[in-house]
């Protein structure tokens, strides 16, 4: 019997097309899938020649499009449970066998890829330490560049001083990364201010600036006038939600209409009451469950009333839509000290539960204030939304062999 085997190597490795590798656990929502796929995109975009490959946990990942020469891998899922434990989305596995058989997955295609640069999403060792062997492989193998890359907020410091010395995270940072990115500005705010990173770590630390979302084509929007309500994935956007529905229902003469996408996470009998709630406004209040291309929402949306995650955040700086962002304080306080930094800034309005309270009136005159609010391009700083640039001229310079400058 003829056992035929694909060798790993090419003729002429050394002239072989450049190959990205972006992991994201997606244990939650859509941030981590959607933040690794605008940087994919954008990455493949200024290098033609370059392939990318994300590793995700998101149970929505086969919903989107994906940029030419961009592919994804998705990893068994995992849910958060109430009282923060995990569990197994479908398989009828322990959280330790999927923990497990996810970490095999991602060694084996790492492994078979041979990425020249690896980025990996907030979490230094991955989902309950599934990212270390992958670590350990590479490292040892010494071609590929191992980069951690961090939105520009994470938890409290102190919370998150905890949460990654349980997690070995800082030791990891320490041993593997060649490269942290810190998705911000450090002049708005610095997320590894509560870690005890070394001095060596500090130095090839960079700061890129947000990640601009796409502004190129868009679909036909809805006709305008609208306000558009996004609570992102939707996972914990239910009072969100209740809140604009509720203030639609109180005062009849509220203008404009909204235009609101549910978010693929939030379903079941929740996303049915509020479907009936919708249907008794007569049009002034639309839904839709799930848009994979809302940048056309944006796009010809007079203002935004949306939930404090890190890519809604992005894409209303992008678009330059006023907003009003309602963040949630539970399990992280990450949406709030978002929300209330950039409405320090005059970037955005917040509606805050203990400062405005969370009543119809209060949404209503969010709703009304939109119409006079400044665009957030009214108080933008340098390099604000320089982030994909600043990401795409560190991947060249890693792929040229070039080691990490003192972070620019």
């Amino acid at each position: 019997m003829t056992v035929h085997t694909i060798s790993n190597t090419t003729a002429d490795e050394t002239s072989r097309a450049p190959r990205v590798m972006l992991y994201s656990h997606d244990t939650f929502g859509l941030g981590h899938l959607r933040r690794s796929r605008a940087l994919a995109g954008a990455i493949t975009a200024a290098d033609p020649t370059a392939s990318a490959l994300i590793l995700t946990g998101s149970p929505v990942a086969g919903r989107f499009a994906f940029p030419s020469r961009v592919d994804h891998v998705r990893l068994p899922g995992v849910i958060k449970r109430s009282d923060g434990s995990y569990a197994s989305r479908t398989m009828g596995m322990s959280i330790d066998e999927t923990a497990n058989l996810r970490a095999g997955l991602i060694r084996s295609t790492a492994e078979q890829y041979d990425p020249d640069v690896l980025i990996v999403d907030k979490e230094p060792t991955g989902f309950r330490g599934e990212l270390m062997p992958t670590l350990d492989m590479l490292k040892s193998r010494g071609r590929a560049r191992l980069v951690l890359g961090l939105r520009d907020v994470l938890d409290e410091p102190e919370v998150l001083a905890a949460e990654w010395k349980r997690k070995g995270a800082i030791h990891a940072t320490e041993s593997f990364y060649d490269e942290l990115w810190v998705y911000g500005l450090r002049s708005i705010y610095d997320p590894t201010s509560g870690l005890d990173l070394s001095p060596a770590v500090q130095a090839r630390t960079h700061w890129t600036g947000y990640l601009r979302r796409d502004l190129g084509s868009v679909g036909e929007a809805p006709e305008p006038p609208y306000v558009l309500i996004t609570p992102g994935g939707g996972g914990d956007g239910a009072a969100m939600v209740d809140l604009v529905l509720a203030a639609y229902e109180r005062d009849p003469d509220l203008t404009p209409r909204a235009v609101l996408v549910y978010g693929p996470f939030l379903s079941g009998e929740t996303r049915v009451a509020f479907e009936a709630r919708v249907e008794q406004l007569n049009g002034r209040v639309t839904a839709v469950g799930f848009e994979s291309e809302i940048e056309t929402l944006f796009a010809g949306a007079q203002g935004v009333v949306c939930m404090g995650g890190y890519n809604t955040f992005c894409e209303v700086l992008s678009f330059d839509k006023p907003a009003v962002i309602v963040p949630r304080t539970t399990p992280r306080l990450e949406q709030w000290i978002r929300a209330s930094r950039a409405e320090q800034l005059g970037l955005i309005a917040m509606l805050d539960e203990n400062r405005d309270g969370m009543t119809p009136e209060t949404m209503i005159r969010a709703i009304r204030s939109l119409a006079q609010q400044k665009p957030p391009s009214a108080a933008f700083t340098p390099g604000l939304l320089d982030g994909l640039d600043y990401v795409t001229h560190r991947v060249a310079k890693l792929l040229s062999g070039t080691k990490s400058e003192a972070a620019e």
